[in-house]
Parts: C-alpha cells; structure tokens; sequence
C-alpha cells in the first residue's frame, strides 16, 4: 500500500469521490502543512494555523496508480482558484499535493504543468513535501455517507460525486 495526501477544498467533498474508486482501501480526512500539533477543526478554521483540509488516501498502486489519483484530484476540484473551492474560502481550502518522496512529486509537477497547458490559465496548485497528517475528529468521517440529507450535502457534494462517477466511470469501484 502506499498513501496520498490531497488538499481540493472541503475534505467532506473530497472524501467520497475517493472512497468509490477501486484500488483505493482508506480515506481518512485530516489538516496537513500547518504549524501546530493535533489541530482541531475549530482551530483550523480560524485561519492561524497554516493547516488545510486534507484526505489521506491508502491505495494499492497495483490497481490504481499514484498519477491516476493525481488525474482524479485535478478533474474533480478547480485548481486555478487559490484557497477557495465554490463558497468554501480560506487557506484551509488550498488546492495542495503534499508529497512523500521525489517520484510523487515530480507526477505532481508534470500533471500540474499538463492541467495548465489544457487549461490556458495559471495552476495555483501547491506541490509541497508531506509534514505530519492530522486525522479529523470522528464526526468528519464518512460525512457525506452519513448526512446525505444535510443541505452542504446535496447542494455541493451530491452534484460533484454525479459528476465524478459520470467523468471516470471506468475507475468506479463494481
């Protein structure tokens, strides 16, 4: 097994668009890159820890490779806009990989510099060296999977996870 750490905005978006794709075993939402230990979400969303919302992805490169999760992250959040995603606004939302060794990031890099040249416009990816992870506290796990019915949930996360499983249909767990 070996793990990703992503950073798209809201980690309760993030999380079921990678639970449903085969090869993956766990997603664990957590805050990477900040400055404290053990944050909270509270204290995360107040902005002065430099942490962002992250997923924690264990996969297995034998079924899905590290450059197809990167394909996956850069298809299903908007990479162009800096710490925001949709109404979500703040350095928690960064767009990052943070990587664990040179290979991770140089896939990061040339999958960044290949979504910028479709795109025409600037990246504002940041491709950083993975410091400790953070789980979220309990309630954070499986949010969408246990609140369907919440309003963030079906009027952001439920049209994004539509979009997914339409985009990358081959990739979809049977």
């Amino acid at each position: 097994m070996e793990t990703a750490i992503l950073g798209g905005g809201c980690f309760w978006c993030l999380e079921p668009v990678f639970q449903a794709l085969e090869g993956v075993d766990e997603v664990q939402p957590g805050f990477c890159g900040g400055h404290i230990e053990s944050p909270t979400y509270e204290q995360v969303c107040r902005q002065d820890t430099g942490h962002v919302e992250v997923i924690r992805v264990r996969f297995d490169p034998a079924r899905i490779s590290y450059r197809t999760l990167l394909e996956v992250f850069f298809g299903t959040h908007d990479p162009t806009t800096a710490d925001r995603q949709g109404g979500d606004i703040g350095p928690q939302y960064a767009s990052v990989v943070f990587f664990a060794d040179e290979g991770q990031r140089e896939q990061a890099q040339a999958i960044k510099d290949e979504m910028q040249a479709a795109l025409g416009m600037r990246v504002c990816t940041r491709i950083e060296p993975a410091g400790p992870f953070w789980p979220a506290e309990d309630l954070h796990k499986d949010y969408y999977r246990r609140n369907p019915q919440q309003g963030y949930c079906q009027v952001v996360i439920a049209p994004k996870l539509a979009k997914f499983r339409r985009r990358y249909a081959s990739l979809l767990r049977d």
